[in-house]
């Protein structure tokens, strides 16, 4: 009996997770990705004189399980270097460095952040305040439903300085928006799941390689199942008949069928594809219109000398939130940041800027935004005062994620679209997550997963948080959250 056959619309890491799980699982899958290369949001962006970046620097944390389960089986994992501290620096000069220590959770995380000089001892009581209020709640504490982060942050009476210089700085980049825009839930499950639930939680995990590289497992690992991955493949319409899939149309009018579908193509492009109705008042994808979007700016730049030390920097008090060395992390790779032939140094470095919800960047033009982020830098780098600036390039992807604000999950739909054989994947849909990688391989993995039982197959893919240690854990017994 020949094996069901997939389509898999979409070569982002919601697209390439489900495609690997339900390879995996034996039926035939082909992957259809409009691009020339895999990644979506998180891949690679060519620059006009033909060289080419990572559009922006992505990491992952601890608690990020299932996007953890996804490297290791496409052999990613082996491209990720793991750091178990943050470094940060505020705008007087005080650095401070983010790490566990031996006491258990969710203590583990209190004396380097009782050391840290940015903040008052007024500013670290009310931080204490807030953060033993979600621990013992395991996680989970009343009335955050509705409210933004902001509201719920002057309810615990947190400082401006505390807001300002730890909650922020931890918050709108894990979420891509600002604080009186983010859902409370969120924002606490952030530092639930990273800081305060498991020691782990809090790990960083930067690629070593380009990202493009990151995922050339994935096409092997779909290949080696019997599937296959087609790049610059755009799909221009899935046709639905009596209420189920039946085959999609490409954009060279070719015309595609199998057993079932799986779209994991971004929010806004997801409804041009499918009939009218899907996206209409009562339509399963009628939510869709009520998402709002978050920019996220990323600025590089290459230095004709080495002018930075540690592997990335958070800042406080600046527009630039942190600061990557991709020459360190690249270290020991076969590249290390594409620098103009005629300029190539062995000891130049590439450092990339990432500032998330910038909304106020938008508007501005890149020469603007280079000499905004270089005069920051010349604050907090002095080697940069010196060191010449060999070339630089600005990033805007204006609505890389959707805005987590309050109330939005009723606004996204279920991997199950409704029509029979035909399942949506993408961090839009309801993950329990903000718009992040994490949330992206979650979705593809719940859309394999409801593919499968549908086939009379079923199969677990989505991995569970990490374990709950210490306190933390024997106050969620206590709380009813475990």
């Amino acid at each position: 009996m020949p094996s069901q056959s997939v389509l898999v619309i979409g070569g982002g890491l919601a697209g390439m997770s489900c495609a690997v799980a339900l390879a995996e699982s034996g039926l035939r899958v082909r992957l259809f990705e409009k691009k020339p290369h895999l990644g979506g949001r998180a891949t690679l962006y060519t620059l006009p004189d033909g060289s080419e970046v990572d559009n922006c620097q992505h990491l992952t944390l601890g608690c990020c399980t299932n996007l953890a389960d996804f490297f290791h089986r496409v052999g990613a994992d082996k491209k990720i270097r793991t750091y178990d501290r943050m470094y940060l620096m505020d705008g007087r000069g005080a650095r401070g460095t983010m790490k566990s220590g031996i006491l258990p959770p969710p203590l583990h995380m209190a004396p380097s952040m009782m050391f840290f000089g940015a903040l008052s001892t007024a500013d670290k009581r009310g931080i204490s305040r807030a953060l033993m209020t979600i621990a013992r709640s395991g996680g989970s504490p009343p009335g955050i439903e509705g409210v933004t982060m902001l509201q719920w942050l002057e309810r615990m009476r947190q400082t401006p300085a505390a807001i300002a210089k730890f909650w922020r700085v931890v918050l709108v980049s894990a979420l891509d928006e600002e604080l009186d825009r983010a859902e409370a839930r969120y924002g606490i499950d952030v530092f639930w799941k990273t800081f305060l639930a498991n020691r782990e939680g809090s790990l960083i995990g930067l690629p070593s390689v380009p990202l493009a590289e990151l995922y050339r497992g994935c096409a092997e690992s779909i290949a080696q199942q019997g599937g296959e991955v087609k790049l610059r493949a755009g799909v221009r319409e899935v046709h639905v008949q009596n209420g189920h899939f039946a085959g999609a149309v490409m954009e060279d009018g070719s015309d595609e069928n199998a057993d079932a579908c799986v779209a994991a193509v971004p929010y806004d492009a997801l409804p041009p594809l499918l009939p009218k109705a899907m996206s209409e008042d009562g339509g399963p994808l009628a939510g869709l219109r009520s998402l709002r979007t978050s920019p996220i700016t990323s600025v590089h730049l290459w230095y004709d000398r080495p002018v930075m030390e540690s592997p990335y920097l958070a800042l406080i008090d600046y527009t630039s939130q942190w600061i990557f060395n991709k020459t360190r992390l690249y270290q020991g790779q076969a590249r290390n940041g594409d620098i103009p032939s005629a300029q190539k140094n062995e000891n130049s470095q590439y450092l990339q800027i990432v500032i998330s919800a910038s909304y106020d960047l938008v508007q501005r033009s890149r020469q603007e935004i280079v000499d905004l982020c270089c005069a920051e830098l010349a604050k907090v780098l002095p080697k940069t005062r010196t060191a010449k600036l060999l070339k630089s390039t600005v990033i805007k992807e204006v609505r890389a994620t959707f805005s987590p604000m309050p109330g939005v999950d009723r606004f996204r739909p279920a991997q199950e679209s409704g029509i029979a054989n035909l399942y949506f994947a993408g961090d839009f849909t309801r993950t329990g997550w903000p718009s992040t990688m994490e949330g992206a391989v979650r979705s593809g993995y719940l859309a394999a997963e409801a593919l499968l039982a549908s086939f009379g197959r079923p199969r677990k893919f989505l991995q569970p948080d990490l374990p709950l240690e210490g306190l933390s854990k024997r106050w969620a017994k206590r709380s009813g959250r475990l």
